[in-house]
């Protein structure tokens, strides 16, 4: 249900796979209900083209004519129209059996015996997708225009809470159909699993065989261990949404610009009652009154006095310190409680700009406090409208007393959910709903729950902000340290930098030798940039200052025993002189923490080489590489002996695999 981890194959043997119960990949609304036997009647065709029976090849081309009109159908996210297409589907695919069975003795030949039970499988495989399809519209289907789907709702009636709390009730009915398509979607992954790529030629004449094979195997494999890690949260939703006891949460406002351990310094906040599945704005406020009303202070970390500028205690605003959520969540309540306007709060969620931006380019411009916020790029900062106005309004110095800098976050989001709320929901729901599952796997929004349940349910999921660390999986390959998997999260912090991390790129190379023995030598590479000039920061002449020289505290996480052997380009935070990384041991990693300051007009490179003690199994390298919430765009090369092997941007948590 959700794009949270992304898996990249780097030239591998086909029909290997490793995936993690933890680990996920791309995965879209219409794979949710895509008849999943669609792609693996692909291997039943290529395997018929194997064989010189017409009448088997002839059902396969009409199960794959049919099926593509399915997948045509599902891509528009007509529900009416798959439910039709599928349904002709399995009237197809079940003349292929019965035509099959007149093959299914040739089993006993050599050879081409195991051709015949590949067809086999993947015609049980094309069974199991599409009921688990069938299931998958029976349960979209109650709540279709909620979801933006084409079809027939059984609520179209009433206002939009009437609608909203009507769809959460229906939510517990979701539970037998998710438990069914659990079943099914093991049958397709079992049948599938028993099918190897590696028996096939690369290509008969000038069609590809084995690549689109493994690729398709791969897929339903993903997808389907997907589905089993979205399940907990599925089946807890309804109970995070207030059915049936109401729920409290903080929505902490994040600013990506100002990027700190969890996202973005903590600027505003926003508490709301969840009745039913609606959501009820209580209060909102700037986070400075939030620390104002604390009735006991706290002395600064050593990471804020090392780090941060003439700080010298511990803000509510500071708190989120630690690039794990929960971490940070817990420090942040441990401050909280301390507030004159504290509650008792069942879990907090956080957001940054970049979840703003995309939903005012659903909603259109939205005007507060006499301002147009909106997703246009604003001239005067090379970005959104939206994010320069937030700046402008909250930050630009001013000739009088504003007691609310920035509580025009708190108005402005019930505004825009006054906006969703007020419409048909088929104008905007749909396309609301999906853009947050798109922002979820992007980790632009985060969750933490009291709730243990809940909470495992987010964690399955992705969106809690975990730091990953060596778990037990039901797959062949895991996640673990010291099991072929290497590591990588590059945590930055804006300590007293303005809103420089608007302008500031980065760039990442990690080039690896692999020894005779099978350890790995890493030469990282950081490179910062910022090809903007600097803004009047001056306070006499109320200029708006958005970038300024960037004060970053720099932590790399990587596999737990490595050693750092030579770094370069870190400078000390006192007086900007060259020294060492310093090596520590944090949440099951080892960690590599630096200063630098990035100017306007300027650049800044980190260097460092530590070796790791992960060794390769099977003779393939494994890499996770941990997104940093609120960062966009980063450019990561990975090398291998110095030869480029793979270049992407980094959108979210991905694995790799040489």
């Amino acid at each position: 249900m959700v794009d949270d981890l992304k898996k990249i194959e780097l030239p591998i043997e086909p029909g290997v796979h490793d995936i993690s119960k933890s680990m996920k990949r791309s995965f879209h609304w219409k794979i949710l209900f895509i008849p999943l036997g669609v792609l693996v009647i692909f291997v039943l065709v290529v395997g018929m083209m194997l064989l010189p029976l017409r009448g088997v090849i002839a059902k396969a081309q009409d199960v794959m004519r049919v099926g593509k009109e399915a997948g045509a159908a599902i891509k528009n996210q007509d529900l009416e129209k798959s439910k039709v297409a599928l349904t002709e589907t399995r009237q197809q695919l079940v003349l292929l059996d019965g035509e099959y069975a007149k093959v299914k003795p040739l089993k006993m030949l050599p050879v081409l015996g195991t051709y015949i039970t590949d067809g086999e499988h993947a015609i049980k495989a094309g069974f199991a997708g599409l009921d688990a399809a069938n299931k998958a519209i029976e349960a979209l289907e109650p709540n279709a225009d909620l979801l933006g789907l084409k079809g027939k709702s059984t609520f179209v009636s009433g206002t939009a809470d009437d609608r909203i709390q009507t769809a959460v009730k229906t939510m517990n009915a979701l539970t037998p159909k998710i438990n069914e398509m659990a079943l099914s979607i093991d049958i397709l992954r079992k049948e599938l699993s028993a099918i190897d790529p590696a028996r096939y030629p690369n290509s008969i004449g000038k069609t590809a065989v084995r690549e689109p094979l493994a690729r398709a195997k791969e897929v339903v494999e993903n997808a389907a261990n997907l589905f089993v890690n979205a399940q907990p949260l599925l089946l807890n939703l309804p109970k995070m949404l207030g059915e049936p006891t109401e729920k409290r949460y903080l929505i902490l406002f994040q600013n990506d610009k100002e990027l700190r351990a969890t996202g973005g310094f903590i600027t505003a906040y926003a508490q709301f009652r969840f009745v039913k599945g609606k959501a009820i704005l209580e209060r909102a406020d700037d986070i400075y009154a939030l620390d104002a009303s604390r009735s006991k202070n706290f002395p600064a970390p050593p990471e804020i006095l090392k780090f941060h500028k003439g700080v010298y205690n511990l803000n509510i605003r500071d708190s989120n310190l630690s690039p794990d959520l929960t971490l940070s969540m817990q420090k942040f309540e441990e401050l909280y409680k301390t507030t004159s306007g504290k509650e008792i709060i069942d879990g907090i969620w956080t957001v940054d700009t970049h979840v703003l931006v995309e939903v005012l380019r659903i909603l259109g411009p939205t005007w507060v406090y006499g301002r147009e916020f909106s997703a246009d790029i604003d001239k005067r900062c090379d970005c959104p409208k939206a994010v320069y106005e937030l700046e402008d309004y909250s930050t630009r110095p001013v000739n009088y007393v504003r007691t609310a800098r920035k509580d025009v976050i708190g108005v402005l989001m019930q505004t825009l959910l006054q906006k969703a709320l007020g419409v048909s929901p088929s104008k905007y729901w749909g396309s609301l709903f999906q853009m947050l599952i798109s922002e979820i796997n992007q980790k632009h929004v985060q969750a933490y729950f009291h709730d243990t349940a809940v909470q495992k349910a987010v964690e399955s999921f992705n969106m809690a902000g975990r730091i990953m660390t060596a778990t037990e999986t039901a797959t062949l390959l895991a996640y673990k340290e010291g099991n072929g998997w290497d590591y990588l999260h590059i945590n930055n912090s804006n300590m007293a930098g303005a809103k420089s991390n608007m302008f500031v790129t980065e760039k990442v190379t990690k080039d690896m030798t692999v020894t005779s023995d099978g350890i790995i030598t890493t030469k990282l590479t950081v490179e910062y940039k910022n090809p903007y000039p600097g803004s009047d920061c001056g306070l006499e002449s109320g200029g708006l200052c958005l970038n300024a020289p960037l004060r970053n505290w720099v932590r790399v996480y990587v596999p737990a025993g490595s050693k750092l052997v030579e770094s370069r380009g870190v400078q000390s935070p006192k007086d900007g002189k060259p020294v060492a990384m310093d090596t520590y041991d944090s949440l099951s990693k080892t960690v590599f923490e630096g200063f630098l300051v990035v100017n306007p007009l300027g650049t800044a490179r980190l260097e460092l080489t530590y070796t790791s003690p992960v060794k390769q199994l099977d003779g393939k390298y494994r890499l996770l590489v941990q997104k940093q919430s609120g960062t966009d765009g980063d450019e990561y090369t990975l090398k291998l002996g110095g030869r480029e092997r793979k270049k992407f941007t980094l959108e979210t948590d991905t694995e790799l695999t040489f």
